[in-house]
């Protein structure tokens, strides 16, 4: 035995030592079976050199079951997890029996290769042998179900045990953290203490992973109680489990606390500190963590540099990150695949994608799904759509696995990659299910407008979450699909998920569309305020859109003010609201504050300027404006830009410069240039022009009925009705419909939607019966008729009725009667109030006393005490 206590000193020897030992011992005792066992030990205490020990142990004549077990053991401590098996294979070919503790080490390392086949054949090989009963075979058998993902499997071996301790719970435990199946690994853990289990240090480390994970941070301060109690408070890993725990919950202050407690502290307690730091965006505490920590001597390890390159991503420090990274090449960690992929990631988010690319291909052959989805990730960001598609299409042909990750970033370079595609690959391999993948896919069918895959996809994501549940609810709102938005609200709400800003700025975008219910949006915005979220800076900008899109420019003004804090989403919105509203001065004195305040510009806040000015007829000002978007703040105009000084020209009559910047555009006028010009036209009787914008915007818009209308209107006003004959007879050819003119109002949460002449609403007695009463109070005004205004060959008399029964007159006379005496009326019309209903309608708002506000194609009218704050010039 003196040999074999020699052999057990020396295993911190030199290699070459050992070596010599081996041959003294190679050439004496050959055949001694407990030193045979003890040799491999020195080869076998450093992964480097474990394949040497195997050598004494083939040429052993008396291999007994200590000497495989041991092999088995070190392989598998030394994670040579493929040698370990073999060894077990030749174990079960040779005629030696196997114990329990052989039958727990290859279990072990069938769930670390990830090996489920080869697990259940040692299961079968455990029941056979009636192992199967041994509590540290059946609690390696959870764990090995665990790992390779069978969690049913795990749990019924789990519930089969005979005799379960502490290590048994803690393995199933850890089996549905591990497997993201925390509420579950919870409601073990109460079960566990219900059953007289007293939990282990290792126990409590897992629960607070789970607790982490779930953001359950009450519970977890009762569960950190009961460390106390149980006297594990000085455990380091349990202390580390907290740190994690509070640091992801963003209570940091408690983290520094239990780290300020402990006793010892090792490398994993720092980096705890330092990543929650990161993770809640503490830079300067991270810091300051890391500085005390070097003066503390604390060795730097892969994990402490993976954390602080993270944080030089965070801040786009790359002189920082490259310090860092010629830190690990000093330190030997260059081949960490966490410190590659984090330096990645870092080069990625201060825009250097070849030193980035650099460092992955020198990762060939040693890749995993983590560090493609860094990369493909990373030229995403940085604009680099082709090259992400083609790493993922070279990542699958390699036979890499994507993971949810993957699927969720690559998800977003659509419409450079089919979503149908990729929606096949995802269900062949079983992420279907995934709420973040499950997510991506419904924006991504969301953004093309296929609203009805992406409600395909929502209703099979098991476990939804708030993000699916809000992306839901904002593809309802692009479509301006009010109710789809509400619905899914109200879903949401019945399923007890809360809200979040996300949430309730999808849903007031969605209140915002024509459509939407008035009431709709104020309750809404209750419920916003009820939520604590009313004041949260993107739901609040959404509010003052909805409110000035929806005809409340004096609730959109509210919100504006009481904001706290104001993007440019914000300012935008009222500038564009009180444009549209007729009150361009005030918008004005929005912009000049801007100005003031030396605030940053778009192109959208110029769109709302020089409309403000076309509205408000200021010609000389709207050109300042545009000169001003140019020359000072260096925006190039847009297409809606030029758009809006044809406008501002047309609208006061000057024709001649409105072609003017139609002659001198960098790029050719589009449809939106011509009907705008056409327009005016048809308004100040200019055919010739009428006629050459009305050709174009047929050429670019052969369908557009607007094109041909708007034509014969004007052939119409100047009496050539032959013309205007020519014209319709054209649209019957090409088989061109003319857009019918409707008029909506809301009452008591219902819509009721007005053609001319209806007949169809059950109230059309009383409704004529008000027109009626009206027409004979605006004769004793002194209200004539401006006939003009109907483009029919028709008797004047017929024409003036044809007047009197205009949708937008139906909708208010409905209005009149279904409200109560001074309550305001709104109504939308989907094309431009007449010039005569327009003059209708202020003496209405006199005779009645009444606020009536008219959204129709071009803007909102208020009219009040027979005013219009149009000032009649729109």
């Amino acid at each position: 035995m003196t040999l074999c206590s020699s052999l057990r000193t020396l295993t911190k020897q030199t290699l070459n030592t050992l070596r010599l030992f081996h041959f003294t011992y190679h050439t004496n005792l050959l055949s001694n079976s407990h030193a045979n066992a003890v040799a491999c030990d020195p080869w076998t205490s450093d992964s480097s050199f474990v394949h040497h020990a195997h050598h004494p142990f083939d040429k052993s004549t008396q291999k007994d079951l200590s000497n495989y077990n041991h092999l088995l053991f070190e392989y598998s401590r030394t994670h040579c997890n493929q040698e370990a098996l073999n060894i077990f294979v030749g174990l079960h070919h040779s005629s030696l029996p196997v114990d329990g503790l052989t039958m727990s080490c290859v279990l072990k390392v069938c769930g670390c290769l990830f090996d489920q086949n080869m697990g259940r054949q040692v299961h079968c090989h455990c029941i056979k042998s009636g192992y199967v009963e041994d509590v540290s075979v059946g609690t390696a058998l959870v764990d090995m179900y665990m790992k390779t993902e069978n969690v049913g499997d795990g749990r019924r071996v789990f519930d089969e045990m005979g005799e379960r301790n502490v290590v048994s719970w803690t393995s199933l435990l850890s089996g549905y953290v591990r497997n993201g199946l925390n509420d579950l690994a919870l409601e073990l853990f109460f079960l566990m203490k219900g059953e007289g289990i007293k939990p282990n240090p290792f126990t409590f480390a897992t629960v607070f992973g789970a607790l982490a994970d779930v953001g359950m941070v009450k519970k977890g301060i009762q569960v950190h109680t009961m460390v106390i109690k149980n006297g594990f408070e000085s455990t380091v890993f349990v202390c580390n489990s907290l740190i994690n725990m509070y640091s992801k919950s963003g209570m940091v202050r408690d983290a520094r606390a239990v780290f300020d407690s402990m006793e010892k502290r090792d490398e994993v307690s720092w980096n705890g500190m330092v990543a929650g730091c990161v993770t809640n965006r503490l830079d300067l505490e991270a810091f300051e963590m890391f500085y005390q920590m070097r003066l503390a001597g604390v060795m730097l390890t892969q994990m402490i540099f993976a954390t602080m390159i993270k944080l030089c991503a965070n801040l786009k420090e790359l002189g920082f990150a490259r310090q860092l990274h010629c830190r690990v090449l000093k330190n030997g960690y260059c081949f960490d695949h966490n410190i590659r992929t984090a330096l990645m990631v870092a080069y990625s988010k201060c825009s250097v994608m070849d030193d980035a690319f650099q460092l992955f291909s020198m990762m060939h052959g040693v890749q995993n799904v983590v560090s493609w989805t860094a990369m493909i990730s990373g030229y995403l960001q940085n604009g680099g759509t082709r090259q992400a598609v083609n790493l993922f299409c070279q990542m699958n042909r390699e036979g890499v696995r994507p993971n949810h990750f993957t699927y969720s970033t690559i998800l977003t370079a659509q419409p450079a990659i089919s979503t149908f595609q990729l929606h096949a690959q995802v269900i062949k391999t079983n992420y279907e299910k995934s709420s973040s993948v499950g997510t991506a896919l419904l924006d991504a069918y969301v953004k093309m407008g296929c609203i009805d895959e992406a409600v395909k996809v929502f209703e099979l994501i098991d476990e939804k979450d708030i993000v699916a549940w809000s992306a839901m609810v904002a593809g309802y709102a692009q479509r301006e699909d009010t109710e789809g938005a509400v619905k899914i609200y109200l879903w949401l709400a019945k399923e007890g998920v809360k809200p979040n800003e996300f949430t309730f700025c999808s849903i007031v975008n969605a209140c915002a569309a024509p459509s939407a219910a008035i009431e709709q949006g104020k309750q809404i915005h209750a419920c916003s305020i009820k939520s604590g979220l009313n004041n949260a800076l993107c739901v609040s900008s959404a509010l003052v859109t909805m409110y000035a899109k929806r005809g409340n420019i004096e609730s959109a003004n509210t919100v504006f003010k009481r904001q706290g804090e104001r993007d440019l989403v914000s300012w935008n919105s009222m500038i564009s609201g009180y444009a549209q509203h007729g009150h361009g001065k005030k918008a004005l004195e929005i912009f000049e504050e801007m100005r003031r305040r030396n605030l940053e510009m778009d192109d959208i806040t110029f769109i709302g300027v020089i409309s403000a000015c076309t509205h408000a007829g200021l010609v000389d000002e709207g050109q300042r404006y545009f000169n001003m978007m140019v020359k000072d703040h260096d925006i190039d105009p847009t297409m809606e830009h030029y758009s809006c000084m044809v406008d501002l020209y047309s609208r006061a009559g000057l024709l001649e410069k409105a072609m003017d910047v139609i002659n001198w555009m960098p790029f050719p006028a589009g449809a939106t240039v011509w009907r705008t010009l056409l327009a005016a036209c048809r308004v100040h009787r200019n055919v010739e022009l009428g006629k050459l914008a009305a050709e174009k915007l047929i050429s670019l818009q052969p369908q557009d009925s607007a094109a041909y209308v708007l034509l014969s209107n004007i052939y119409a006003a100047t009496g050539n009705w032959q013309e205007r004959a020519k014209v319709r007879k054209l649209m019957d050819e090409r088989n061109v419909k003319k857009e019918a003119g409707y008029s909506w109002i809301e009452v008591k949460n219902k819509t009721y939607s007005f053609l001319a002449g209806d007949l169809s609403h059950p109230s059309s007695d009383l409704i004529y019966s008000k027109l009626e009463e009206l027409s004979i109070r605006l004769k004793d005004a002194g209200y004539q008729p401006d006939t003009n205004y109907v483009l029919h060959d028709v008797e004047e008399e017929h024409k003036e009725t044809i007047l009197s029964q205009h949708s937008e007159r139906l909708a208010i006379a409905f209005g009149l009667i279904a409200t109560p005496p001074g309550t305001p009326i709104q109504i939308v019309k989907n094309l431009r109030v007449c010039g005569d209903c327009h003059t209708v309608i202020k003496f209405i708002s006199m005779f009645e006393a009444r606020e009536i506000v008219v959204r129709d194609s071009n803007r909102f009218h208020h009219f009040k005490g027979g005013l219009c704050t149009c000032g009649d010039y729109w």
